[in-house]
């Protein structure tokens, strides 16, 4: 079967809202043949059909386009010159106008099974900044963005703010970060938190204070085989800082 009608077919189920064909076998499927090479002259031509897909109005074909891109994105880097920047910028500007805005934030729902939109777009910031590294910085802003938006119902109930926590970490990885740019992004944490007052707390501020402590961890201890990032100890104090916004009692 040709490569485009074998990649076609498992698109297709990729919408799917079954998330046995969805996820155990097509996701799975094309993963591994992108990561084999078995997809390289098509490559190009799945990214496009995984970023079209931000806007579609199936949830689950939505949150498992960033997961095509990572796949894609990490097979370009690991070929030098399969892919063009161009596609990746392409893709990026998807990507960054449908993360921070989208409303159905479930990580896991009984009838479509993973959902995941956070994770898997957080797993796609930690991609595109190594195919971008020019966005880092934007990237930052976007988790930041993600994190802070207030049009939720939905609290990290399954391990999203450690996967925001663990992209964090990988975008602050990369070599040539300045201090300021390393942290300049909890400016955006700060601003939406500021003026809060007494009172419960809203899912969003939950959902936020949950990432930070993340984060906090996740730079004291770093990530296997990869350490913490230069800035790690300036992160974590800003980081702390406003952590202390609702732990007062932290020193």
């Amino acid at each position: 079967m040709p490569a485009s009608q074998l990649a076609g077919e498992l698109l297709a189920m990729l919408v799917s809202p079954d998330p046995e064909i969805r996820d155990d076998y097509a996701y799975t499927a094309v993963s591994r043949w992108i990561k084999g090479g078995h997809f390289d002259e098509i490559l190009e031509a799945l990214g496009d059909t995984a970023a079209s897909r931000f806007t579609h109005p199936e949830v689950q074909a939505r949150t498992f386009a960033p997961l095509i891109l990572c796949s894609v994105l990490a097979r370009g880097q690991a070929v030098p010159g399969l892919m063009p920047e161009e596609a990746a910028e392409r893709w990026y500007a998807g990507f960054s106008a449908w993360y921070p805005a989208e409303h159905d934030t479930r990580g896991w729902d009984d009838s479509l099974g993973w959902l995941h939109a956070v994770a898997h777009g957080a797993d796609a910031t930690a991609a595109f900044a190594k195919a971008l590294p020019d966005r880092r910085t934007e990237l930052l802003e976007l988790c930041a963005r993600r994190m802070t938006a207030t049009q939720v119902d939905y609290r990290y109930a399954q391990l999203e703010d450690a996967r925001l926590a663990r992209a964090l970490m990988r975008i602050l990885q990369a070599p040539g970060l300045k201090r300021e740019q390393a942290t300049g992004w909890l400016t955006v944490v700060a601003e939406a938190l500021d003026g809060r007052g007494p009172g419960p707390l809203p899912i969003w501020v939950f959902n936020t204070f949950a990432t930070l402590q993340s984060l906090h961890v996740h730079l004291a201890r770093g990530l296997v085989g990869e350490g913490v990032p230069p800035h790690a100890e300036a992160v974590a104090a800003r980081t702390a800082d406003l952590l202390r916004l609702p732990y007062y009692w932290l020193a």
